[in-house]
């Protein structure tokens, strides 16, 4: 067995539009495709053996055990490495269960897809290769420790997934269909789109303060503003040295805190402080973390940790360290282990408590008590093992929100608005919080901004709380999705030209567009990104954009494949046809399986948006059955016996008819523009493009804020060129000739460009084509038999990148295809594409019209335009010397 690819599909994809996280195996089994699991001798046993929890694996059989039913009648190993794949996640804290195991038709004998569903990204490639590894182990018969494999996800999980606090706010912005990026590796997510969007990194939020979160990283400078406002704070002072501690121990007296003054989740905090030597040492202990050190009088009581959100008092919790209780029997190390046997903790976050682990500070807080782990406590005595009750460390909560007094709520609520924090978490050091804190002898410790969710949310006792929803209502007020409109489109041909035509009828109407396509990403008609910009990272770049409040997204078969989409949801997607292109790349080696690629995109409309889809291609039309959106159909003719069904049903539809693009609601007909007068057409005779306007007509018309004197402005305002539609019937006019480039590249794009050619006044006509590598043999050919057609003369190049053929085989392939059609029509071959070009312009024709299929558009246009400014230059010196 061998691994030939791993994809990470992180958005709707072609196995599946609601699962987004996937990972995609290519896998060739080798000569195990002759080696069922069933004639595989003990394979069952073995696989039952390694994994005993995959008892619960129904699989097809739909009954506890199906999975092994299956193996032992016998299954195929990519089906066992999916269910291994899964099962390991499980065991390592990541619930998942969906997963697919296909052979792509056409697929090589033995190659299989293998995908199943992560929940982290890293970990998912990780399980992948470790599944594989796996099998072989099992079909070898040798030994293999699951254990290292299963730490090594724990590990993986906890580095890279969201912490509890941020994740949480996420997840409650999702159930609102709040979408969300996650901007680093770290806590910094994006919430919502465009102008739109909300930041949080962990629990602060784009809305919090910069002044407040530096009040309340300056600790004494926090108590001199809560001590002037009669809040309760313990006395103390900053000091530096040695003899400034002397100062503070004189004047307070013992017990006492040390801790540094820009410090965060207890690191460097010393409590209980009752000798010079203590002392001493804790002032060495927050020193690392800077020089200004805190020292206050110990405050005795319970720890509280009371959240204030939007300055609302949410709730609070008593926080108690990480410790063990003595049985009088077993000593401090056997009583943590089993502590942590308690099926409520886990490694890192992944339970609601965290295991106890025996660290420096564990050992410290034994030295200060003159014990070592082999201590026996007596019964009922609680030895505590951590200086701070932070849950991270093994430390557990309490809710004790339903016992606050109102006057503590007052008070809370009225730090956090002298502080200026909007999420706002206040330590209280107190007996009891049922009592005012200025009456009990308690006091606030310290004001916290980002501070932790877990506890509220996963108290070891007591009510859980949904702390996030506050944090979500405050960001995006009630009604507030945080979106902006997106059109997405999809299709063979035509999606770069629809896609520029409907981001210009936006911005006709005002709107701040961001639109990428095959050549670029603009934001507002600012490139941006320049290439291939039709994948999700691209997508994604203009979501990002915190101008942009609306977004027109050309979305192709590569980046839904290698990636899925950027976006889980669209108002508005449209689909221009489906033709034989790309074919046997990716395992997609049929039309129909194309289709289904493509179909994803309108899988991901609202409800209430519409899928925009091509009445005439019945692959495209076909989508529908399968949608649950709305659907509008357009069509180049308005007899279309769909397009008179979809009518009668008083359906949205977009015709050519008469002359004009007309809308169609139902029978009635909104006359938008005559096609002679749209640009784009060049006077009607630009077939292909008529066809491009009434996707995105009717794309804008669905939005009620663009009207249709907006759009009527856009299509009159939309001028072909090489700027705005780079690549896409660009003339170039010479003195004695002219080019045409467009990046026609299959078989279907260059019959509409040979249409509208056909159609052109010269007296010679030139096809300068090329095949592209890792198409078909027959889709080249077919190339060769089109231009074989149409063209007095032919010029054959290759592209830059072959793409794994030579260049005489995409020749050759070319030239069988003409001369099928056209046995004597006069062929050049000249392989590079600027030498093609150089050579036209040195031999060049009177009258002739030169129409090259661009391999790299900027590259071609721009060596177009070297040529123009030369004969430039070349005439206007003439005319100088004959002056």
């Amino acid at each position: 067995m061998k691994i030939l690819e791993i994809k990470v599909l992180k958005g709707p994809n072609y196995w599946s539009v609601r699962r987004n996280k996937l990972i995609q195996m290519k896998l060739d089994l080798e000569e195990l495709e002759q080696s069922p699991t069933n004639k595989i001798p003990g394979f069952r046993e073995r696989l039952e053996k390694l994994f005993p929890t995959m008892i619960e694996h129904r699989c097809s059989e739909a009954m506890r055990g199906g999975f092994f039913k299956r193996v032992e009648e016998g299954t195929w190993m990519g089906h066992v490495i999916e269910h291994i794949a899964l099962e390991l996640q499980t065991l390592a804290g990541m619930d998942v269960g969906f997963g697919r195991t296909r052979t792509p038709d056409g697929e090589k004998e033995g190659v299989y897809y293998v995908v199943f569903s992560y929940m982290e990204e890293d970990a998912g490639v990780y399980t992948a290769k470790a599944s594989v590894r796996i099998a072989q182990a099992l079909v070898d018969g040798a030994p293999y420790d699951l254990s290292e494999d299963i730490q090594r996800l724990r590990e993986i999980r906890e580095d890279t997934r969201l912490g509890p606090s941020t994740g949480c706010i996420v997840d409650e912005a999702a159930k609102r269909g709040i979408p969300y990026i996650r901007l680093n590796k770290q806590s910094l997510v994006q919430l919502g789109y465009g102008v739109n969007q909300k930041r949080i990194r962990a629990t602060i939020a784009s809305t919090t303060g910069n002044i407040a979160v530096d009040i309340a990283c300056d600790k004494e400078e926090t108590k001199l503003l809560l001590e002037a406002a009669e809040i309760p704070v313990p006395r103390g002072t900053v000091i530096r040295t040695e003899e400034g501690l002397k100062d503070a121990i004189e004047k307070y007296g013992y017990p006492l805190v040390i801790k540094p003054i820009d410090g965060n989740h207890g690191k460097g905090n010393t409590t209980n402080i009752t000798t010079w030597e203590q002392a001493t040492k804790a002032l060495e202990a927050a020193k690392v973390y800077g020089r200004n050190v805190i020292v206050e009088k110990f405050i005795t009581g319970y720890d509280f940790r009371c959240l204030v959100i939007n300055y609302k008092f949410i709730c609070a919790a008593l926080r108690t360290p990480a410790s063990v209780v003595g049985d009088g029997v077993h000593d401090i190390k056997w009583l943590i282990e089993e502590t942590n046997k308690d099926p409520r903790r886990g490694y890192g976050h992944e339970k609601v408590l965290t295991q106890i682990t025996i660290d420096q500070f564990t050992q410290k807080m034994l030295d200060d008590a003159g014990i070592t782990l082999e201590h026996i406590p007596p019964k009922g005595e609680r030895v505590l093992l951590k200086p701070t009750a932070n849950l991270s460390t093994g430390g557990t909560s309490t809710d004790v929100t339903d016992e606050v007094h109102p006057a503590n709520v007052f008070m809370f609520e009225r730090i956090a608005k002298i502080i200026g924090l909007d999420i706002c978490g206040i330590d209280v050091m107190a007996t009891d919080l049922r009592t005012p804190v200025s009456e009990n002898g308690g006091a606030i410790l310290e004001v916290n901004a980002a501070p932790g969710f877990r506890m509220h949310i996963e108290p070891a006792e007591g009510l859980p709380r949904n702390v996030a929803e506050p944090v979500v209502d405050m960001l995006f007020p009630k009604g507030s999705a945080g979106r902006i409109p997106i059109i997405a489109v999809t299709g063979t041909n035509g999606k770069t030209t629809t896609t520029r035509l409907t981001a210009h009828i936006a911005k006709s109407a005002g709107k701040k567009v961001g639109y990428t396509t095959s050549d670029g990403v603009y934001i507002q008609n600012q490139l941006m990104m320049k290439g291939d910009c039709t994948g999700p990272i691209s997508s994604q770049f203009v979501l990002k954009d915190p101008t942009v409040d609306f977004a027109v997204l050309e979305c192709a078969r590569g980046g839904i494949l290698k990636s899925g989409l950027a976006f889980q949801n669209c108002e508005v997607a449209v689909v221009t046809n489906v033709a034989a292109d790309h074919i046997g790349l990716g395992g997609i080696n049929t039309v129909e399986a194309m289709a289904k690629v493509k179909a994803v995109v309108p899988e991901t409309v609202f409800t209430h948006g519409y899928a925009v889809l091509n009445a005439d291609d019945d692959l495209v039309y076909k989508m529908k059955h399968d949608l649950k959106c709305n659907i509008a159909l357009f069509s180049m003719d308005e007899n279309n016996p769909r397009i008179k069904e979809h009518a009668a049903e008083n359906g949205l539809s977009c015709v050519f008819e008469n002359g004009f693009v007309t809308i169609m609601k139902g029978n009635w007909k909104i006359r938008v523009l005559n096609v002679k007068n749209i640009p784009l057409t060049y006077e009607g005779k630009a077939i292909h493009n008529i066809n491009n306007c009434l996707p995105a007509v009717l794309a804008a018309y669905l939005f009620r804020d663009i009207s249709i004197e907006d759009i009527r402005t856009g299509l009159q305002t939309f001028i072909p060129s090489e700027s705005l539609t780079p690549g896409r019937l660009n003339f170039f006019h010479f003195k004695n000739f002219t080019f045409l480039a467009d990046f026609a590249h299959n078989p279907h794009g260059l019959k509409l460009l040979c249409d509208f050619v056909s159609k052109l006044d010269y007296p010679i006509k030139v096809g300068v084509i090329s095949g592209t590598g890792d198409r078909r043999d027959d889709d080249i050919r077919e190339l060769g038999e089109i231009s074989g057609k149409y063209f007095d003369e032919i010029i054959m190049r290759c592209d830059k990148n072959l793409r794994g053929r030579t260049a005489e085989e995409i020749m050759g392939l070319l030239e069988e295809g003409i001369r099928k059609v056209n046995p004597n029509v006069p062929i050049t071959k000249i392989a590079n594409e600027n030498e093609a070009l150089e050579y036209i312009y040195a031999n060049s024709k009177q009258g002739a019209l030169y129409t090259i299929m661009c391999d790299v558009v900027a590259g071609a246009l721009d060596k177009i335009r070297e040529l123009k400014e030369r004969e430039d230059a070349h005439l206007n010196k003439t005319v100088l010397l004959h002056q």
